[in-house]
């Protein structure tokens, strides 16, 4: 298997969701190749070590189940349990993350059953930080589908959702693709005036603006985000004072001025009040989504901060909630502890920095800090943080190698390396697991694979200690150094200046990289001098790191992309058309003509000819299948198989035999009518008739 991809298993046939995957992919720009895996193989491929899902190391497996098509067994709940075990053997064993969509059932299946399975298989799931699970009630919510179900194509080949559905489980599946492989933004700055509330408290007064039902909506999705561990911060143009009485005057606001970690609420440009911010919370700016009721404003920061998401909410009011349901951006696919308690970390940090400023020296402000460190070896229930550390570390991170959750999990338990996470606390509360080291033993050293703190952490002597925690594991198992690899990135000039600090003699050149080779007994006697240590300037935001997420048009996506119509209308204009050669012949009936314009919206070929064959405009067995629950839907009338595979399945052969079908069923009725009306005549009286229909004379 050559290149990253996306390998799709499925209880049904479900090679219709392929092309919009791959349209996805293009509009994402995500290297991905989409791979069928065989037809109902979802148990084999799950346990089996050398299968497709097995063998896909670099990309995304995604699996989608009906329990309906497992309703053949004695007892389906004895299935959902085998596959909810094969889930997490997968778990265990898959480099690939792992995207399973429960798929919804047929209006005829028992509606009570499957809410017990969705929750057996959500229960089951839960504690798998590789899996991520999709349910039928989120794609309804975000993707609905007023028709899922096709009867006739789950009867003809087991295809058993309309091509409509088939485009918004596509896009879900996307959407889940989107938040594993893009790094997460951190902050949202919000706008004021005609953005959390309609009207402008400078002019209107604070009591007379208005939270209307969409800024109501727009306050509560951003609490969520809150909640989820995204940090709220007010980047406006107004007067300190009008926007704290509004606040203070409209109670039923959803948000309150301790929702945000921090704010800029002056008459300075936009673009200098975030980098602002950023300074003040020691992020970069590529962390930072802009959302302002003005597009000039937007258009000011996208030319100064390119890394900044800036999205101007939609003018027509009673789109914001949709708009904002289908910013990709704000995804997240699983939430850590640390995650809900990032706001009130963030408070404590400004405490730290008041008290930083208050204290006569550095020296004594540690002292009074109350620092505790506690370094072990990292517990499963630390996985998915661990992970989020080398996505989301820039500073502090001696390599900058991105790893998923099963890259770290398949590296431990390969033996090849162990991981120690650090704990941080202080006088004022939790840093929360602020730190990570995952090291190899070697021959006559320990090799560190990553060594990463969180920036909140820094300044403080965690990353000595750590470095010397490495040392002791090093003199206990008679090794003779410990060794550090430092790659440069952008952003992580501070693990260079520690590491120079603490044993610049130690370093030497290998290739692109820099090797520090501290003896052992060295490593673990290092200890941190504040006097001497090297401090970060402030009063400058790191500059941006480079970021998969680049290039995404998120505004785009969530105007202009947000409904299945809207999905099916631009992957039907991006696909290449395939058109025949020579001039195509017109249709001669009306219901040639319908054909024809079903044809080219199924094919996205334009125009369709009579006499064009439909497997050389680039049909395939599953859209003829479809094709056939079109015209059912459409025109009332079901062809078998056999017409799809005739010797020249065209719109002419089409029309025939649907004419022929409609001939078929009308002698059909006129003989049941006949059969009815028999019933009720007597013996004299059915002769006559008969001899009627036959056109002969009295016998």
């Amino acid at each position: 298997m050559s290149g990253p991809s996306i390998v799709v298993s499925a209880t049904f046939t479900a090679d219709a969701i392929e092309q919009t995957l791959a349209f996805w992919m293009r509009e994402l720009g995500f290297d991905y190749r989409i791979r069928m895996a065989p037809y109902n193989q979802v148990f084999q491929l799950l346990l089996d070590p050398g299968g497709a899902l097995a063998a896909n190391r670099d990309g995304v497996n995604v699996v989608l189940i009906r329990f309906e098509d497992w309703a053949h067994a004695p007892r389906l709940e004895d299935e959902v349990h085998h596959f909810a075990a094969s889930l997490k053997a997968a778990a265990q064993s898959f480099a690939a993350p792992l995207v399973v969509s429960i798929c919804p059932a047929s209006p005829g299946f028992d509606a009570a059953l499957q809410t017990r399975m969705d929750a057996l298989v959500a229960a089951a799931v839960a504690d798998l930080s590789t899996v991520h699970l999709i349910t039928p009630r989120e794609i309804a919510t975000l993707y609905p589908v007023a028709q899922p179900h096709d009867p006739l194509g789950d009867k003809l080949g087991h295809i058993p959702y309309t091509p409509a559905y088939f485009a918004a489980l596509g896009a879900m599946v996307a959407r889940k693709i989107h938040a594993l492989r893009t790094p997460p933004f951190k902050v949202i700055a919000l706008d004021c005036d005609d953005t959390l509330w309609r009207g402008i408290c400078g002019e209107d007064g604070p009591q007379g603006v208005v939270v209307d039902p969409p800024r109501q909506a727009l306050q509560e999705f951003m609490l969520a985000q809150h909640a989820q561990g995204m940090l709220l911060t007010l980047c406006s143009k107004n007067n300190v004072e009008d926007v704290l009485d509004t606040f203070r005057l409209h109670p039923e606001m959803a948000l309150r001025m301790d929702h945000f970690a921090a704010w800029r609420i002056n008459w300075s440009s936009k673009p200098a009040n975030l980098a602002s911010l950023a300074d003040e919370l020691d992020l970069g700016l590529d962390s930072f989504i802009l959302v302002d009721d003005n597009p000039r404003e937007c258009r000011e920061v996208e030319a100064a901060h390119p890394q900044v998401l800036a999205l101007t909410l939609p003018q027509r009011d009673e789109e914001i909630p949709e708009f904002l349901q289908h910013v990709w951006a704000f995804d997240r696919l699983r939430v850590t502890d640390e995650d809900r308690a990032r706001p009130a970390m963030y408070a404590q940090s400004l405490e730290r920095q008041r008290a930083e400023k208050q204290a006569a020296s550095l020296d004594d402000f540690l002292r009074n800090l109350l620092l505790e460190v506690r370094i072990a070896p990292m517990s499963p229930k630390d996985l998915a943080r661990v992970a989020q550390l080398t996505q989301r570390t820039n500073q502090m991170n001696f390599t900058t190698v991105r790893r998923s959750e099963s890259d770290i999990q398949a590296l431990l338990e390969s033996g090849k390396a162990e991981c120690l996470t650090v704990h941080v606390n202080d006088r004022f509360g939790s840093y929360g697991l602020a730190g990570a080291m995952i090291f190899r033993g070697g021959v006559d050293a320990i090799a560190i694979d990553t060594f990463m703190l969180s920036c909140r952490a820094l300044g403080r002597g965690v990353e000595h200690r750590m470095l010397a925690a490495l040392g002791r594991i090093a003199q206990e198992r008679g090794l003779a150094a410990v060794e550090a690899r430092y790659v440069r990135s952008q952003r992580n000039r501070p693990a260079l200046l520690f590491l120079e600090s603490v044993g610049l003699a130690f370093r030497s050149v290998r290739g692109e990289a820099l090797l520090f080779r501290f003896p052992a007994e060295f490593a673990a006697a290092i200890k941190y001098e504040p006097s001497i240590a090297p401090r970060q300037a402030a009063g400058a935001a790191p500059p941006p790191s480079a970021a998969s997420r680049d290039g995404i048009a998120y505004a785009r996506i969530a105007t202009e992309l947000r409904t299945v119509e809207q999905i099916l209308e631009r992957d039907g204009a991006d696909a290449a058309r395939r058109l025949t050669p020579g001039p195509p012949e017109p249709p001669r009936s009306d219901l040639e003509r319908q054909l024809c314009r079903i044809w080219s919206r199924m094919l996205n070929v334009e125009p369709v000819g009579i006499y064009d064959n439909f497997f050389d405009l680039g049909g395939h067995s599953l859209l003829a299948v479809q094709l056939l629950s079109r015209l059912k839907e459409e025109l009332g009338i079901e062809l078998s198989l056999e017409v799809v595979y005739g010797a020249d399945f065209t719109v002419a052969e089409l029309a025939k035999a649907i004419e022929l079908r409609e001939i078929e069923m009308a002698g059909a009725d006129r003989y049941a009518a006949l059969l009815a009306e028999v019933e009720s005549l007597s013996d004299e009286e059915v002769r006559e008739l008969l001899a009627k229909e036959s056109g002969e004379a009295h016998y």
